[in-house]
């Protein structure tokens, strides 16, 4: 993997793990909601005024609606999906399970919307990461569930919305830069997430100083960091490498929480971790051409040139 790609690929892992801290950090002092909204004021505020200040240009009509659109499923359907399911009580590892069915739905439908191969062995790295998610969870699993039938739904649902947002993206003709896509994934979201807190009554922060510490977290780590990770590995790296990637967070989370909140992991938590780095490993792993096939490119020993199709 060269490196640019591997430093994309880590700060995926790295900056996408940090908004389940942050969520824990925020959801300590106020609602989920609350917490939803104020963070992407703050970040459309943020970089709404960057890019007001020192990007600013003329955006065609056709590239906000798509953009808005994309904002709307991958930031706030996502992250609705997921936090509102946890407040309702579903087990955050159960949510994290269902998330990251995602690289699979990724992998089945690549091929078939995008025009990606899927190898044999990207599939058999995209089934070992599952299992490696599987037992990082399997204490989570063993809990009694302590939610509303329904409610276990909305992970799913989530894990949809972020799947679909990154099929658009893949298919506009003259996608927007990250820096430019960003600001407005956030003013959407910022919309969304108003609308609910207002409505449920949450929309007033608490006092303390530790909620907007959460805030400044999730926007500069989480929303910044994150998202323009993601959409940089999804440009370089494709659909199913970038979605593989996601298999990572759940452990990477786990030693994040032990760092900060003293959140020790256990041995099988420990063991799905060595498995995922396997599966993704085999997952996002460029094949080299073989021997064969770079003769065949050689122009003086053959004219006819033939190429291996890339993964």
């Amino acid at each position: 993997m060269p490196v640019s790609a591997a430093v994309t690929a880590i700060g995926l892992v790295v900056m996408w793990s940090s908004g389940f801290i942050g969520a824990e950090l925020g959801t300590r002092e106020a609602a989920a909601d609350t917490l939803l909204m104020w963070r992407f004021l703050a970040a459309a505020a943020v970089l709404g005024g960057a890019w007001a200040l020192l990007r600013r240009r003329r955006l065609r009509p056709r590239a906000v609606a798509e953009q808005a659109v994309i904002g709307a499923l991958s930031q706030g359907g996502y992250l609705g999906g997921i936090v509102w399911s946890v407040g309702l009580g579903v087990p955050s590892g159960t949510a994290a399970l269902i998330a990251a069915l995602q690289p699979l739905a990724a992998g089945a439908l690549a091929g078939r919307l995008l025009g990606e191969t899927v190898s044999p062995r990207q599939w058999a790295g995209l089934a070992i990461g599952l299992g490696g998610v599987a037992l990082v969870v399997q204490g989570d699993l063993s809990a009694g569930p302590t939610a509303p039938a329904w409610a276990y739904g909305l992970p799913f649902a989530a894990m949809a919305a972020l799947l679909a947002a990154s099929f658009l993206e893949r298919r506009v003709r003259a996608p927007l830069d990250p820096v430019d896509a960003i600001p407005l994934h956030c003013l959407v979201s910022a919309v969304l997430f108003t609308g609910v807190a207002v409505a449920g009554g949450h929309a007033a922060p608490p006092a303390g100083g530790g909620f907007w510490t959460a805030v400044a977290w999730t926007v500069l780590l989480s929303t910044v960091g994150g998202y323009g990770f993601y959409w940089l590995s999804l440009r370089r790296n494709g659909v199913t490498r970038t979605s593989a990637l996601i298999y990572l967070t759940p452990p990477t989370t786990l030693v994040w929480a032990y760092a900060m909140f003293g959140d020790a992991p256990g041995w099988t938590a420990l063991a799905g971790m060595a498995v995922c780095v396997i599966g993704v490993t085999a997952a996002t792993a460029r094949r080299r051409p073989d021997r064969s096939a770079r003769l065949a490119e050689d122009p003086v020993r053959d004219r006819a040139v033939s190429r291996v199709p890339a993964e």
